[in-house]
């Protein structure tokens, strides 16, 4: 009789467990699906041929500035390059999503003093910059964090990553010294615009 009711027990016990396990699973599935339905960035996840068509091949400078400019990889070369050891591009969770461990690029405010923002005496500072991708995406500086901020110091475009010409449109544009560098990390560079606060 004692075997019989440790046998039943036994039985029991599996058939709990493998309930649970069941249940278990049905749950991680579940919690699975959700987070994959939810996008990990603002960007929805494009093809390769998909990326080609938003390449740009030349950013414009364009605006309140005295030259509008039409910036290629070579006329960046011509400039003051910049090389840029372990730069870390953070997610706005301040995840690390990559490191770049040399990257080459120019300031963007040396790129801004080349176009010569048209400004009516030094106390006119009220201005803003947008740098634009193809698909849209838009990250904003003030006038004064580009001029009168370290940030200045820490802003590039960017056109090789560790002495590769760029995948994401030839030139990206970058700020280093943000907390979380992913949210102003602009793919597909296509144009760089100043306009007067009004």
């Amino acid at each position: 009789m004692k075997t019989k009711n440790y046998i039943l027990i036994l039985f029991i016990a599996f058939c709990c467990s493998m309930c649970n396990s069941s249940k278990k699973d049905k749950e991680e599935t579940i919690s699975k699906e959700k987070i994959s339905k939810n996008p990990k960035h603002g960007h929805p996840t494009l093809t390769a041929e998909d990326s080609l068509k938003l390449v740009n091949h030349s950013i414009e400078v364009k605006g309140d500035v005295e030259f509008s400019l039409q910036l290629t990889v070579d006329s960046l070369k011509k400039m003051k390059v910049v090389t840029i050891d372990n730069l870390k591009v953070t997610g706005k969770n301040g995840e690390t999503k990559r490191i770049i461990k040399a990257c080459k690029g120019v300031l963007l405010k040396d790129i801004l003093e080349k176009a010569k923002i048209r400004q009516n005496g030094h106390k006119d500072r009220n201005f803003y910059i947008v740098a634009r991708a193809s698909d849209d995406y838009k990250a904003t500086f003030s006038w004064a964090e580009i001029f009168n901020n370290p940030t200045g110091e820490n802003t590039y475009v960017l056109f090789e990553e560790n002495g590769k010409p760029v995948k994401n449109g030839e030139m990206i544009l970058i700020c280093k010294n943000d907390i979380k560098t992913g949210p102003r990390h602009v793919y597909w560079l296509k144009s760089i615009e100043v306009y007067k606060v009004k």
